[in-house]
């Protein structure tokens, strides 16, 4: 599956926080250790599914998809794999409409990250997620996947290729200019 050549959803001026524990994807090596992992989130309104980088942040695998209960026990849910995987940075997949703008998910999706935030001091960088997971559906469906297990699979695969775009800009990011 090939990456949309798109950055980080709204962001302010380089580096700097747009909101509460929010950064722009060029502030997050500054603020890596060694090792430190990353996360991805792809929000539904019904499941969340998560991905994790691996420790080298190259590489995104689907980790979890967690059915949506009350915020509480999806917050609770999450931070434990965070502290688990020794996560430093969530990256959440920002629905913005197909011209750029937010709408009423994007929205949500900024309430969850405030609420969230109150409860971590890991910080969050919106990714624009769009198409993901019809992107994920088509190569599932291309691989033969019975509907059923692409159900079952499609949100964590989806948190895995907003993650893997990510992981794919940081990499950019590191190189030097030509």
């Amino acid at each position: 599956m090939t990456q949309p050549p798109h950055d980080a959803a709204p962001a302010g001026p380089k580096g700097q926080k747009i909101e509460p524990n929010v950064l722009d994807l060029a502030a997050v090596p500054a603020r890596l250790k060694r090792f430190d992992r990353l996360m991805g989130i792809d929000l539904g309104t019904k499941t969340i599914g998560l991905a994790l980088s691996d420790v080298e942040r190259r590489l995104a695998s689907p980790l979890e998809t967690i059915a949506r209960r009350k915020f509480t026990l999806d917050a609770e849910a999450m931070l434990k794999l965070a502290a688990k995987y020794e996560v430093a940075v969530f990256v959440i997949g920002m629905p913005l409409n197909m011209d750029g703008t937010e709408g009423p998910r994007s929205q949500a999706t900024r309430a969850f990250v405030r609420a969230l935030a109150a409860k971590t001091p890991i910080p969050f960088v919106y990714w624009d997620e769009r198409m993901s997971t019809a992107a994920v559906t088509r190569e599932l469906i291309a691989q033969d996947v019975s509907r059923a297990k692409r159900a079952e699979v499609v949100d964590k695969m989806a948190a895995a290729y907003i993650l893997q775009g990510a992981l794919d800009r940081l990499r950019a990011l590191g190189r030097p200019a030509n």
